[in-house]
């Protein structure tokens, strides 16, 4: 269909929009599992990113609230997006999986792992795991073991790593647990949670649920955010608003979506680690600004927590645990406004004060 209207939009709309949906413009009043459905899921291929992620984002949220959705089976950790761990709603767990098979498939044909399962039959291996783990979840190690001798051509470490890309496996407590050890351990998506993988997927209704909390956007940006490809014909057949932005990209919305006034003001902010935040977006100029994205990512994949000034990514942040002090360390990038120090220090203090249980050191570095 042809689009409705097409609209200029700056940076800045584009910005305070985007905080807005990802519920980082005013914390959000609703529940962790609400939260991560509207989210659609958590990066959290550190198990522990999740936490201070929604703790930004939410009022009154409680680091063990997370872990009982997570005990109780209504929120789970699993390959999705990218290829990669994601923190999401069991529903979402068992929609999106068939969604994103094509893409997870793509991704182990062109991994390291790939060649160290090549002959060996998907059917087969799949129907093994699913028998090894009929009994109990199992971790790396056990998994290597068993598949091993029954595929004794393949590289063992290849078949586990082919099996959660070609099983939905789920990565169950109490790994993901805030403060609680625990190895990682994988069971089988509809047995764990009960239920069936969606029969099919719901293209359409997936990129409505992908703006509603990363909007407006290209086909790109959803590509980004998902690894599925094909993105422009579902685009193209909705009936979505238009908008140009200021490098002349047309970006795609809801119908009735809100923009969000440019002119409100963002208190600084704490984003997790690993946050989406950050990798949703062909196009990350509407977060990052003006700042180098390999100031936030390292080479090799590892997305450092960022503080938000007027907000957008104005510097870094980290955990600081030794034998005798905690201590929250900020980075930024330029000098910061004392009204910004100021809500920096007493939000990290809060943010200690939630993960550990008492106050710690807000402390500020040189960048």
């Amino acid at each position: 269909m042809v689009p409705m209207v097409t609209e200029p939009i700056t940076r800045r709309t584009l910005n305070r929009t985007l905080l807005d949906r990802q519920l980082l413009l005013n914390r959000a009043d609703m529940g962790p599992d609400d939260a991560v459905a509207h989210l659609l899921g958590l990066q959290s291929q550190n198990a522990s990113s999740a936490y201070p992620g929604l703790w930004t984002r939410l009022a009154g949220f409680e680091f063990g609230a997370l872990g009982t959705l997570l005990t109780e089976r209504r929120l789970v950790r699993t390959v999705l997006m990218r290829n990669t761990v994601h923190l999401v709603t069991a529903s979402d767990a068992l929609r999106l999986r068939p969604w994103l098979q094509p893409a997870l498939d793509r991704g182990l044909r062109s991994s390291q792992w790939g060649a160290g399962v090549a002959g060996v039959d998907r059917d087969a291996l799949v129907a093994a795991g699913r028998e090894v783990l009929a009994e109990q979840p199992l971790g790396n190690p056990e998994l290597r073991c068993l598949l091993g001798a029954r595929f004794p051509a393949a590289d063992p470490e290849s078949l586990v790593s082919a099996l959660r890309v070609w099983a939905p496996l789920v990565q169950v407590p109490p790994r993901g647990l805030w403060g609680v050890p625990g190895p990682l351990r994988h069971a089988f998506a509809d047995d764990w949670l009960g239920a069936p993988l969606a029969a099919g997927p719901d293209p359409a209704g997936l990129v409505r649920r992908y703006l509603a909390a990363f909007g407006p956007a290209t086909p790109a940006d959803m590509q980004k955010w998902s690894g599925v490809t094909g993105l422009k014909k579902v685009f193209a057949a909705m009936q979505l608003r238009t908008y140009t932005a200021e490098d002349g990209q047309v970006l795609y919305d809801l119908p009735d979506a809100e923009l969000t006034d440019p002119g409100v003001p963002v208190p600084a902010r704490y984003v997790a680690d690993f946050d989406n935040l950050l990798l949703s977006h062909a196009d990350r100029t509407r977060i990052l600004g003006d700042v180098p994205k390999s100031r936030v990512i390292t080479v090799n994949g590892i997305v450092r927590g960022t503080i938000l000034v007027d907000g957008f990514v104005g510097g870094t942040w980290r955990f600081d645990r030794s034998k005798d002090t905690t201590a929250l360390v900020v980075t930024p990038f330029t000098p910061l406004p004392t009204p910004v120090r100021h809500t920096l220090e007493s939000e990290g203090e809060r943010l200690l004060t939630a993960a550990y249980g008492g106050p710690g050191e807000v402390r500020l570095e040189q960048s």
